[in-house]
């Protein structure tokens, strides 16, 4: 995907690429966090599920998209430079995240977040509780995945997810 006036490209990440994610996660994940800080490991372990945006060399923008279930993801750890905030670069990295999601025959997406209106604008829906069935709640419970119990609301992520909205997208 690109934007030619632009030339902020967005693709599909690679392990050259975590080293920058791991920059635009930490620069949100301080004081007041919007994102959670990740582990090397865990962003080498997870890069298959990152895009990321580009404007020629520089990565400028990130965001993954974690399946849950057969039928819904999780759209995790959407950052950009503080200094293209505002300029479609998020909207861009999103659109292809849910573009995948479709690619997979996902029907929901799913996001915990602070930036309510970002995602308003792009469909999501504010929500109470963990929008599954408790059959599949209980499944759910058997993944050692912090994302997925941020998801299901677990008391023991309380403190990382203290004031963020649950908002969902329908396909």
């Amino acid at each position: 995907m690109n934007s030619g006036a632009t030339g902020i490209q967005v693709r599909p990440a690679t392990t050259a690429d975590v080293r920058d994610i791991r920059r635009l996660v930490d620069a949100y994940a301080g004081d007041g966090p919007r994102t959670l800080r990740k582990n090397m490991v865990t962003l080498y372990e997870d890069v298959q599920e990152f895009w990321v945006a580009t404007q020629g060399p520089r990565v400028i923008g990130c965001g993954a998209l974690h399946v849950l279930w057969e039928d819904l993801a999780e759209v995790r750890t959407l950052a950009v430079e503080p200094q293209v905030q505002r300029t479609g670069v998020g909207s861009m990295l999103l659109q292809a995240l849910l573009d995948r999601a479709r690619v997979l025959g996902l029907k929901r997406v799913f996001c915990l977040t602070f930036a309510t209106d970002f995602f308003g604008r792009h469909g999501f829906v504010e929500i109470d509780g963990t929008p599954v069935e408790p059959t599949v709640y209980q499944e759910l419970l058997e993944s050692y995945d912090e994302g997925v119990a941020e998801f299901l609301d677990l008391e023991w992520v309380k403190p990382n997810t203290l004031g963020n909205h649950r908002m969902l997208l329908m396909l």
